[in-house]
């Protein structure tokens, strides 16, 4: 296990009551955190998002994205179905960080797309390493899901790890004129499903 659990609490949200889950990184002290929505049926897939975390989009309601939007999709969608699980991914941008992630956005503002900006900057498409969550996942003996997840480098991964996904579900967000090149991209370029 690369993780610890901290702590957990009560997180009252528009949605409901979530139980928020802390984890610490045993390696370098990061943290993440887990939502849980209802209880934990063991043998039973449960509904999973795994968000990883996007200040412009979470917080500051960036439209050059999807991913605040699908936040509130996901929690949402968790909350109605009675159960569930949204583990939020501290890997800002893909994991190359806030201040390269700005840097990558200053580049896409003068013509590259987002996987040619992570590329100028050193980094590949996609920097995350989502074995983190399928520690998240073990930890809370979660050992079938339902995964709302667009991405298959996501579910390749999971898999990889140890767990089971027996249903992709997307999370499909409207593009708009500020997101539609950022959401094409991720079709053709990461082969993100962007489809039902």
């Amino acid at each position: 296990m690369q993780l610890i659990q901290i702590e957990k609490a009560i997180l009252p949200t528009p949605w409901g009551d979530f139980l928020i889950f802390g984890f610490e990184e045993k390696k370098n002290g990061k943290n993440h955190i887990a939502l849980v929505y209802g209880k934990i049926k063991k043998n039973i897939p449960i509904l999973a998002r795994i968000h990883s975390e996007c200040l412009t989009g979470d917080a500051f309601f960036s439209l050059r994205c999807d991913c605040g939007i699908q936040l509130e999709m996901a929690m949402s969608r968790i909350a109605s179905e009675g159960n569930g699980i949204l583990i939020y991914h501290r890997q800002e941008g893909r994991n190359i960080g806030l201040l390269n992630k700005i840097k990558a956005y200053s580049l896409q503002d003068k013509g590259l797309d987002t996987v040619e900006a992570n590329q100028k900057l050193g980094f590949s498409a996609d920097e995350r390493d989502f074995s983190l969550c399928a520690d998240i996942f073990n930890i809370l003996n979660i050992k079938k899901i339902r995964l709302l997840t667009n991405n298959p480098f996501k579910v390749d991964m999971l898999i990889a790890s140890g767990i089971e996904i027996v249903e992709r579900i997307p999370i499909i967000v409207e593009k708009n004129d500020k997101n539609a090149h950022y959401l094409k991209t991720k079709a053709e370029k990461m082969g993100h499903l962007l489809f039902k």
